[in-house]
């Protein structure tokens, strides 16, 4: 992995021919050919002229942020009365601290039941690829951001990608979640070109860019919204991941990740997903100072567009929602004063998602924040899926957090909740013993 060429570059200074990016070519190593280009595809970009090859691996110093020691901004909440859908939020709120957690998660099981009565728990194969981790937003939360011209920033190259999916199919992965950070300097057809090589060489179902990113491609292209993401879908872009919501309160947003789109158009974007047919998911990183009025105003807010979102007859919808608890190692929160999120309080929000959260279908633990153990009693808290096996993960695991476990593991944990484990696909459809593996939601592709 280097961020302008093949994984044999890395240490190959770049040179830049006066006349522009075409000029730009890589200096030959002792072991490369004389005539050592960069791919073509990262051939005209801006992001040659202004960083090197990646200099080094990541180390274990983590993200420019955790090097400062910038005061703890002051979070002041609103009040009660100044949140939208207030009367929800205190009759949740009041039911949380008058309800006993093991009658709620009774509750939450209960609803779990009527949703899906077969008994099956759900988990997908796939991998995480992240693109590049070259990001100007600098999230306050983040571990695994590059700064421009920083020595570990890195953009793989469209064959990097690809080598990466062969060696996922080739272990049973049905889809990749392709994530990276904000870099301004990969322009929106750099983007379209990656999903067609995909499409056209190792096509697999591709659940990817946060709403982040499709915002930053709205600015950098200056195009609507819903031609960026009609763009996107006919390229090969098959679904969305919820990244980048954190808490949807502008509050704690302006705290944690200043620079970053508000809590209105994280919902915005999803929607505009949603009408021109992509299914996306929800999520939400817990324990970086928020209350829990907070936390269900967030909650609240996902259930009302996934009710817009159907009342509007969109093709596509929220398919599930994730809840996991920050994770300050490496970041530049590290040294904050937090009451940082329990195992408590994941079972309480796992409880909530599945009560407060009835038009949504799918409840996602996430063992990779939580461990197996705690995930495994989220089963009986409302969720009746197990995430993804994760071939490869690096956001988190860049803070020290890593409970990545083999297939083998990860169906007895599901199988000694009392559930029967079953993969699935994006779309939660059941992968059948006599499947090829490729995504059925994605087959309208080939004229099927």
């Amino acid at each position: 992995m280097v961020r302008l060429g093949n994984a044999t570059d890395r240490d190959l200074p770049v040179q830049v021919d006066a006349t522009g990016p075409e000029g730009i070519s890589i200096q030959a190593g002792p072991e490369r050919p004389a005539d050592g280009t960069i791919p073509p595809e990262q051939r005209a970009l801006p992001v040659l002229q202004t960083v090197a090859p990646r200099a080094r691996v990541p180390t274990p110093g983590g993200a420019p942020g955790a090097h400062l020691r910038p005061p703890q901004p002051r979070y002041a909440p609103a009040p009660l009365a100044l949140r939208p859908h207030a009367p929800e939020i205190e009759h949740w709120r009041d039911r949380l601290q008058r309800t006993p957690l093991l009658e709620l998660a009774a509750a939450a099981d209960e609803s779990r039941r009527r949703r899906h009565p077969d008994g099956v728990v759900s988990y997908i194969v796939d991998r995480n690829i992240n693109y590049t981790n070259l990001c100007v937003t600098d999230c306050r939360f983040c571990a695994f951001y590059r700064r421009p011209k920083d020595a570990e920033a890195y953009v793989l190259s469209y064959d990097d990608v690809v080598r990466k999916i062969a060696e996922a199919k080739a272990l049973g992965a049905v889809q990749i979640l392709m994530q990276g950070g904000h870099n301004p300097y990969l322009p929106l057809d750099w983007y379209l070109g990656l999903l067609r090589h995909i499409k056209e060489h190792e096509p697999i179902h591709v659940h990817g860019f946060s709403a982040s990113e499709i915002e930053l491609l709205v600015r950098v292209s200056r195009l609507p919204l819903d031609e960026v993401l009609r763009q996107l879908r006919e390229a090969g872009l098959d679904s969305m991941p919820g990244a980048g919501a954190e808490i949807l309160v502008d509050g704690v947003r302006d705290v944690i990740a200043p620079k970053k789109l508000g809590a209105s158009r994280w919902l915005e974007i999803h929607e505009a997903a949603h009408e021109v047919g992509l299914h996306t998911t929800a999520t939400m990183m817990y324990g970086v100072g928020e209350t829990w009025e907070d936390r269900l105003e967030h909650l609240l807010r996902l259930r009302h567009s996934q009710a817009r979102s159907e009342a509007a007859g969109h093709r596509g919808r929220y398919t599930a929602f994730i809840a996991w608890s920050f994770q300050p190692s490496q970041t530049e929160m590290q040294d904050w004063q937090l009451e940082l999120g329990t195992g408590l309080d994941y079972l309480r929000l796992t409880t909530l998602g599945r009560l407060v959260l009835d038009n949504f279908d799918n409840l996602q633990v996430s063992y990779v924040t939580q461990g197996p153990k705690l995930a495994q009693i989220a089963l009986r808290c409302g969720a009746n899926d197990f995430g993804s096996l994760m071939l490869e993960e690096n956001v988190v695991s860049a803070t020290g957090i890593d409970f990545i476990m083999p297939e083998q593991e990860l169906r007895r944990i599901i199988a000694d909740a009392g559930f029967t484990p079953r993969r699935r696909y994006q779309d939660y459809r059941q992968v059948a013993a006599a499947e090829s593996g490729e995504c059925p939601c994605c087959s309208w592709r080939n004229g099927r």
